[in-house]
């Protein structure tokens, strides 16, 4: 266990709570927006809620992410897929597209507000002797336990975890969002094709994973990471 610093502990846990709210908000955008085109399945199953209980998925909540976390990335992962009747949604096809669109838009919202929380905070302490922005070169918390320590980390991992949920939740394979919406634009045809192509969506993005190809996602976040260093 010497391994596990006391510090390494706090910025894991930090992590994980991030995910679980991210992953929570991201869900919770689906089931309310589904509500809102007509259907209310997603709603009457208690999916419209920050409650992680109602959404964490064995796989992508917990498996994927140790994964990620072992390969020394940002941990990221999905969530269970929000069910929804396209036979009640007013006009299936764009709402569809709509609903898919809702999880990430709102990862994008919540990483803005915390970079915008992050960037006032950091101009509250210009001038201090130790600034706050030293989390975007070495994503750990001061070494003085303080309560702006702890805010700092969770609104940078915030700012992380939720750009890269975004990010990662397009890419357009089953049964990430982006695959939804590919699908809801495709001919029948081809959209038949994609959905068969769905069992092996998991065994994919393993590969991918394994294979370095998610870097792409954390180019936004080292775009952020330079900015924040430049203020």
């Amino acid at each position: 266990m010497d391994f596990l610093t006391r510090l390494d502990i706090g910025v894991i846990a930090i992590q994980i709570a991030v995910l679980l709210f991210s992953l929570s908000l991201h869900e919770a955008a689906h089931a309310w927006t589904a509500s809102r085109w007509g259907d209310h399945t997603a709603r009457s199953l208690g999916r419209v809620t920050l409650n992680p209980r109602a959404h964490i998925d064995p796989v992508g909540t917990l498996l994927f992410p140790l994964l990620m976390f072992a390969a020394r990335l940002p941990i990221i992962g999905w969530a269970r897929p929000v069910p929804f009747d396209p036979t009640r949604l007013r006009d299936p096809g764009r709402a569809q597209v709509y609903i898919s669109l809702a999880g990430p838009a709102s990862n994008l919202a919540a990483a803005g507000a915390a970079f915008a929380l992050l960037a006032l905070l950091n101009l509250t302490l210009a001038g201090s002797r130790e600034p706050i922005f030293f989390l975007a070169a070495t994503m750990r918390l001061p070494g003085e336990a303080s309560v702006l320590g702890l805010v700092a980390g969770v609104l940078f991992h915030l700012v992380v975890i939720n750009l890269a949920l975004a990010v990662f939740n397009l890419i357009p394979i089953p049964p990430l969002d982006g695959h939804w919406i590919l699908y809801a634009l495709l001919p029948a045809g081809a959209g038949a094709a994609l959905r068969r192509f769905g069992s092996y969506g998991f065994l994919l993005l393993y590969l991918m994973m394994f294979l370095g190809m998610f870097r792409f996602i954390f180019i936004p976040i080292d775009w952020m990471r330079r900015l924040l260093l430049a203020m």
